[in-house]
């Protein structure tokens, strides 16, 4: 059942977790934290992107998902990420760190 090891991998866990709760947030944004840890960014940002799908209040996963595509070198999609996150945050801490991650890149 893991071919990794007989012990599953964080990311085994947290697609386990999807499969038995495709809505949780939580589990999603942690297979994306995962997929970021191991190297693996493009399917990071497509998780990040999944969860601003399911729960577009989700602050860090706008945070999180546009550092990731900066480290891509996809400047403009970063910007996007931190923009729509910006326009859907209610949380004033977390609106000020996506202000403060687009505006170090730039407009």
């Amino acid at each position: 059942m893991y071919p990794n090891s007989l012990e599953p991998t964080r990311i085994e866990i947290l697609e386990q977790l999807l499969e038995q709760n495709p809505a949780s947030s939580f589990a999603r944004y942690g297979l994306a934290m995962e997929y970021v840890k191991s190297g693996d960014l493009d399917r990071a940002v497509a998780a990040f992107e999944a969860v601003t799908q399911t729960d577009p209040n989700y602050s860090a996963a706008y945070f999180h998902g546009g550092q990731t595509l900066e480290k891509l070198g996809k400047l403009d999609e970063a910007r996007d990420f931190y923009r729509r996150g910006i326009a859907v945050t209610r949380d004033p801490h977390a609106r000020s760190e996506l202000e403060a991650a687009l505006d170090i890149l730039g407009e």
